[in-house]
């Protein structure tokens, strides 16, 4: 890909976002950089307590609060996020056509939510479908939070949700690579959002199948890589990226955070929700000979390990076998900070490595205090930053359920 035109070269120039822990990109870095977690305990329903990771941001400073209400907690992050984006890509639609500008917004589920809430809501008349809200049908279709985007912008041109579990984020960036390489579009919007926090039935999913964290104190229940972790930390969170081709970005003096270089999705096609490494192994494989970019020339991992055993060992032991020998290669986890954010893990955690091309510094993973003997790796980074001489490529892995794999390759330009 490093050989290709500069109008099919696909670079980001803009990033918002709302995490667990900041509600933009330096105060996210910051965070990351600084060993920062802000994950807290949660009230659900019929459920309990858990740890979880909520975003703080200003929910009225794109849309009414009526407005918010009318919509989804994704949509409403979906707006926040969109609108962040474009004014960090310096982008108010004079060079650009809404009706040649895509949405495309990567989700683990939609629709939980609303549906919890409205058969609680009718379990208080006795089960009367009377009082079930007209607004159910259009809150939770597949596609509400990146039409949600469209509406609040104005935005005309083509806009849908892709369906990824947990490796959505990716796909949906990897989504806008593809329609401005095509020519469908000259402008594309694409990111990650999840709202499972405000969902019973997915902490009590993941409760049942002995995959949910648990700790006295929630900012060190996120403990990927460690010994004595034992789940998942599930949280809330979006980020939407401004993609553009490369020749526009230059054209118009944008500020580039770097090209998507390469990327790979496959599939296990063996089980529902248990991970497989030699196939994360082909992905990231593919993703590196769509980059035409060897192994050892990957400066920053990024890993999906979500702090499952399982789910950790298997992708230590495809990077191991990807990256055997890669002694410049470094390894961090971002979940460890804010907990999974589900649709959007891979975007946010993808942007929270960006910066290190300016800076070049590997942000830590956290919390981990007795390393797993199945997942020594060399070169993990832990507990503080670690400063490199110089970040030219990060690899971003991101897996879901029934067997999902992406991965994508981010380059400096």
């Amino acid at each position: 890909m490093q050989n290709l035109p500069e109008n099919q070269r696909i670079v980001i120039t803009g990033v918002g976002l709302a995490a667990p822990n900041a509600s933009n990109l330096f105060e996210f870095r910051k965070k990351l950089l600084a060993g920062i977690s802000e994950i807290t305990t949660i009230d659900l329903r019929y459920f309990g307590s858990a740890p979880a990771g909520i975003c703080t941001f200003d929910e009225t400073r794109y849309r009414k609060k009526k407005e918010n209400k009318r919509g989804t907690r994704a949509g409403c992050i979906g707006v926040y996020c969109a609108n962040e984006a474009l004014i960090d890509a310096g982008i108010d639609f004079s060079e650009y056509d809404k009706n040649q500008t895509g949405v495309y917004i990567g989700l683990t589920e939609h629709g939980t939510v609303e549906t919890e809430n409205e058969v609680y809501n009718i379990s208080q008349f006795d089960y009367n479908v009377d009082y079930w809200t007209h607004h159910h049908n259009p809150r939770t279709v597949l596609n509400n939070p990146a039409g949600e985007i469209t509406m609040n912008l104005g935005i005309t041109g083509p806009h849908y949700s892709v369906g990824a579990a947990c490796a959505a984020g990716n796909a949906a960036l990897i989504q806008g690579v593809q329609m401005l390489r095509l020519g469908e579009i000259d402008l594309a919007l694409c990111g990650g959002i999840s709202e499972c926090t405000d969902s019973f039935g997915i902490f009590a999913s993941f409760k049942a199948q002995g995959a949910l964290a648990e700790h006295s104190d929630p900012k060190m229940a996120s403990r990927p890589f460690d010994r004595d972790r034992n789940g998942i930390v599930i949280s809330e969170g979006g980020a939407v990226y401004v993609l553009e081709r490369l020749d526009k970005a230059l054209q118009r003096g944008a500020r580039i955070y770097g090209e998507i270089a390469g990327y790979a999705m496959n599939s296990d096609a063996r089980d529902f929700v248990l991970p497989y490494g030699p196939r994360q192994a082909e992905c990231m494989r593919l993703a590196l000979k769509r980059a035409n970019l060897a192994p050892e020339e990957i400066d920053i991992i990024n890993t999906h390990a979500t702090g499952t055993r399982q789910g950790d060992v298997e992708e230590c032991r495809a990077v191991k076998e990807v990256f055997d020998d890669c002694n410049a290669t470094y390894i961090n986890n971002t979940k460890s900070h804010i907990g999974h954010a589900m649709g959007a893990a891979g975007v946010l955690e993808l942007a929270g490595n960006l910066p290190a091309f300016d800076d070049g510094l590997v942000h830590p993973t956290i919390n981990l205090d007795n390393l797993d003997p199945d997942c020594t790796l060399p070169n993990i980074v832990s507990h503080k930053p670690k400063q490199l001489d110089n970040v030219t490529t990060i690899l971003n892995n991101s897996f879901g359920m029934v067997g999902i794999n992406s991965v994508v390759i981010v380059r400096k330009v």
